[in-house]
């Protein structure tokens, strides 16, 4: 279980069931992409085959799979013929739910427990929920089904509530940035740390995503820093973002408007730039009229961004209603530079209107 980080809420959950044998027949994993749903539908995979563990009833009370005898090896690989993972975007019909219908009838062929893992269940036709009902409603004593999705409100109630259902959280740009280290270590990359920081945060709490990001950066770069992220995702990190804000909160128009041209000119995405000043100023009025989300904002941001939006809360005691205005400003550049072919000027024109 360790492989999964920053779910703890549901894996204790899923260690003690194991622990006392008592698996669920059908699960529900909903959350945002890259938390982990579908590592644990395979960890559940592997302990409810885990030879280790059908052997040893001491070992089995930890509420773990080995990771080593051959039906984990061969789960982790891939190759666990009983596990069979089905991609609901791309299988759909109802024909391929009257098929798992007829393939969970089956008695598994190596292992104690046959593991149906449907991906994407939210895309299911409504005649598949159907005829994925009826198996939900008498699920054979040999089979474990396993639903994940990223859009839980599109899963039918009758489906739900025939499952013990999880929500995946979202994970802390804390965590991520964590992970990423001990990835950087193992595999001896040289990244520093504000660049793992900037990965963490672009990934928005996915670790998939942020993984992705390293291997995409790493691959061109023998020492990865910021600017190196910068430069190759295109995005701008908080530091430049909170630049802007500092000049816009000084009302600041030349400096603002001077800045928006060398970000433009540097080959950033303005578009990227306009999103993130908007979440950057709405975490400052936020935070000036509840100083307790402070608690909250410590997952999204490191200590030293935090004290720097902390100096920023400062700027506007006096000047709510500017901001709230220009928020809103922002929220319409924001749309407009999205199908624009000139995407500076939206955000410019903002900036003059409100700055003045």
């Amino acid at each position: 279980m360790s492989d999964l980080l920053g779910q703890e809420h549901i894996t204790s959950v899923i260690q003690n069931a194991a622990a006392a044998d008592k698996l669920a027949h059908a699960y529900l994993f909903y959350g945002p992409r890259g938390t982990g749903k579908t590592t644990l539908s395979r960890l559940i995979a592997k302990l409810a085959n885990c030879q280790t563990r059908q052997d040893d009833a001491k070992f089995k009370a930890k509420g773990e799979p080995c990771n080593i005898c051959t039906r984990c090896t061969e789960i982790d690989a891939g190759r666990g013929i009983d596990v069979i993972e089905i991609d609901a975007a791309s299988n759909r019909g109802i024909d391929e739910i009257r098929s798992l219908r007829e393939g969970i009838r089956l008695a598994p062929t190596s292992y104690p427990y046959k593991v149906f893992i449907i991906d994407e269940t939210h895309m299911l036709t409504k005649e598949a929920f159907n005829a994925l009902l009826k198996t939900l409603e008498e699920p054979p004593a040999h089979a474990i089904l396993i639903l994940a999705t990223t859009e839980y409100e599109k899963v039918p109630a009758t489906i739900t509530s025939r499952t013990q259902r999880f929500h995946f959280r979202k994970h802390s740009v804390e965590n991520i940035a964590k992970k990423l280290k001990s990835i950087a270590v193992e595999e001896k990359l040289d990244v520093t740390d504000d660049a793992l920081e900037f990965i963490a945060a672009l990934a928005e709490g996915s670790f998939r995503d942020a993984e992705s990001l390293l291997q995409q950066v790493c691959s061109l770069d023998a020492k990865v820093d910021l600017a190196t992220v910068e430069r190759n995702i295109g995005k701008v990190g908080f530091s430049r973002t909170s630049e802007l804000a500092a000049l816009i909160l000084n009302k600041d128009l030349k400096g603002s408007l001077a800045y928006v041209k060398e970000i433009s000119d540097g080959g950033f995405n303005v578009v990227d730039l306009t999103k993130e000043l908007i979440h950057y100023l709405r975490r400052v009025l936020t935070l000036r009229f509840n100083p307790d989300l402070e608690a909250e904002l410590c997952k999204e941001l490191t200590a030293k961004e935090l004290e720097t939006l902390k100096a920023h809360v400062q700027l506007v005691n006096s000047s709510t209603d500017q901001l709230i205005n220009l928020l809103k400003a922002l929220l319409t550049a924001y749309s407009q530079m999205r199908y624009s072919p000139f995407a500076a000027i939206p955000l410019e024109v903002t900036l003059i209107e409100h700055l003045q």
